[in-house]
């Protein structure tokens, strides 16, 4: 199921979703120069580590190879922060739904958790 188009889909727009949720947090939070550092900041940031670690194996190249589980750690971190820093920002509604999304995801990618678990 984690390869099927709708999921894959769904997995961007959380993402996306995540990113959004990190550059709220920085946006409304902050004032001053902190406000376009950490609004536009942190998702970078969080983008370029999303994007550098992979598990050898994995369809998605990246130049830094990990175990399963420190991928999927990786993953629930970057969700959370999405999720959290909503909460921060005030949007509560919005984090819930993020975190129930995210959920339901990883509720339908079973076969790709399990997979990542039995990376060594």
């Amino acid at each position: 199921m984690s390869k099927h188009p709708a999921n894959l889909l769904l997995r961007f727009l959380l993402e996306l979703a995540a990113l959004a949720g990190m550059g709220v947090w920085g946006w409304t939070t902050q004032e001053g120069a902190w406000r376009p550092i950490l609004g536009l900041g942190v998702p970078l940031i969080a983008a370029v580590l999303w994007g550098v670690f992979r598990v050898p194996g994995d369809p998605k190249e990246a130049p830094v190879a990990v175990r399963g589980w420190v991928r999927l750690l990786l993953e629930a971190l970057f969700f959370a922060g999405g999720v959290g820093l909503l909460v921060a920002a005030g949007q509560p509604v919005a984090a819930g739904v993020l975190g129930a999304l995210v959920l339901l995801h990883y509720l339908a990618s079973y076969d790709r958790v399990r997979w990542l678990l039995s990376q060594r």
